[in-house]
């Protein structure tokens, strides 16, 4: 196995590669193959145009890291460069509350994807959802131990649980290759809609696919030579995520016939039991449990990351800003984990089931925000920085600008009310702002 890091203590290329590549495969991916089957063949031109999204927006975030390397935060550092602390504070906040709501659906994933070998993990009896709510508190704080002992140990885990979640998805995408039947993919467009409705529908789906490019910039402070490790780690991350995402879409389209895909709830397994027989049901169901423990670990580590970077800025209580004897955010994550594991029980309580299906909802929303921010401020930090003339001002546009309104358009596709709702979620800071601005004015 490649060397983790060049330095006892921070995160070397492997490593923050795969915490690009290990935020981005989470367990949804192996469920992505059914939901894009009703629109047919064509959901693979919406891969592309998500992957060539989501690539602009990597390569803003590279150049952000060169421009401000070795700064915590990743999009909140980006903002506040640009545009100041309330904006960044503002960000921040609300990515902040995606995390911990990101993180109780993987925990849930996870659970569900386990249930395959531990049937009592399955079912609505008292003793059942016990046991479900008892793994997931497990996972959680077993993953948030990890990452207290320091950010070595979470990379450690981070690449081990990629290589191993990458194997099952590059397996059936390569060796589905050889069985694919082209009928499958015949029509193009099955979805009844116009090519143009179809390829926006299935490109507003992927994209979410591709939350958590960022994830290298946040932990800036912790990555071994930044400067250079960051942008190569996101632009790299990026190319081997959407590598898994298209073929393996390909092989899986090209094997499953659209009209039972659509009603099939596991299709790398389903594709999986046609290329290697009944068994390989099993290592995919791993693979799933495996991808969703190895998005809780990476996850954890950002939610502890986020609000350290502010607390060190004062723009957050101090508690968040303190390390532990390992150089961790420990009582960060400490706090963020209690979050998510409320907010997974909810999950387990029929009341409020709805309202967790919300949060989640939310969540992606305020995760998309900082994105749109960060592109924007790309341009104001170079501004800042004096260091846009008129040779290199073209190129600077060229790549922010299509970035920028990306991202707007992921947010508008987002929906009228969730957009409605991520405002009201973000104003809600306001007031923590007031406060917070106020206490450190009389310290």
């Amino acid at each position: 196995m490649p060397e983790i890091s060049s330095s006892k203590t921070k995160l070397g290329l492997w490593a923050t590669t795969s915490l690009v590549v290990g935020n981005m495969i989470g367990a949804g991916i192996f469920l992505m193959p059914s939901a894009l089957a009703v629109y047919g063949g064509i959901s693979l031109l919406g891969w592309i145009f998500s992957a060539f999204g989501a690539f602009l927006m990597a390569i803003i975030f590279s150049r952000l890291s060169k421009k401000l390397p070795g700064i915590n935060g990743g999009p909140y550092a980006y903002t506040k460069a640009g545009f100041g602390d309330f904006m960044g504070f503002l960000v921040a906040w609300g990515y902040w509350i995606s995390t911990w709501c990101t993180n109780a659906t993987i925990a849930v994933s996870f659970v569900s994807a386990l249930s395959t070998f531990v049937p009592v993990l399955n079912g609505t009896q008292m003793t059942n959802e016990i046991a479900a709510v008892g793994t997931g508190l497990a996972v959680i704080w077993f993953l948030t131990w990890i990452n207290t002992r320091g950010i070595v140990a979470s990379g450690n885990m981070q690449l081990i649980t990629t290589v191993l979640k990458l194997l099952p998805l590059v397996l059936v995408a390569i060796a589905g290759l050889f069985f694919i039947n082209t009928k499958n993919f015949i029509p193009f467009n099955i979805s009844g809609g116009s090519n143009f409705n179809a390829i926006t529908a299935t490109a507003t789906m992927t994209l979410f696919a591709f939350l958590g490019i960022e994830c290298a910039t946040i932990p800036a402070g912790t990555v071994n030579n930044p400067e250079k490790t960051i942008p190569r780690a996101t632009i790299a991350g990026t190319l081997i995520t959407t590598f898994v995402y298209i073929l393996g879409t390909i092989s899986v389209l090209g094997i499953i016939p659209a009209a039972s895909l659509q009603k099939s709830v596991t299709p790398f397994a389903d594709a999986a039991t046609k290329i290697f027989g009944s068994n390989s049901r099993y290592w995919i169901s791993a693979g799933v449990a495996i991808a969703a423990f190895g998005a809780l670990n990476g996850w954890i580590l950002v939610q502890g990351q986020i609000p350290y970077a502010i607390a060190k800025d004062k723009l957050f209580p101090g508690i968040f800003g303190k390390e532990n004897k390992y150089g961790a955010p420990a009582s960060g994550m400490l706090i963020g984990s209690l979050l998510v594991s409320l907010i997974m029980m909810m999950n387990y309580t029929k009341g409020l089931v709805e309202q967790f299906k919300f949060l989640i909802l939310l969540s992606t929303l305020t995760s998309l925000v900082p994105y749109l921010f960060s592109m924007a401020s790309y341009i104001v930090v170079r501004i800042k920085q004096k260091k846009i003339d008129n040779t290199n001002w073209l190129s600077s546009i060229i790549i922010s600008i299509p970035a920028f309104a990306f991202a707007f358009w992921a947010i508008a596709g987002s929906g009228q009310e969730i957009v409605y709702w991520g405002f009201l979620l973000l104003m809600s800071g306001v007031p923590f702002y007031v406060w917070i601005v106020h206490k450190r004015e009389d310290d």
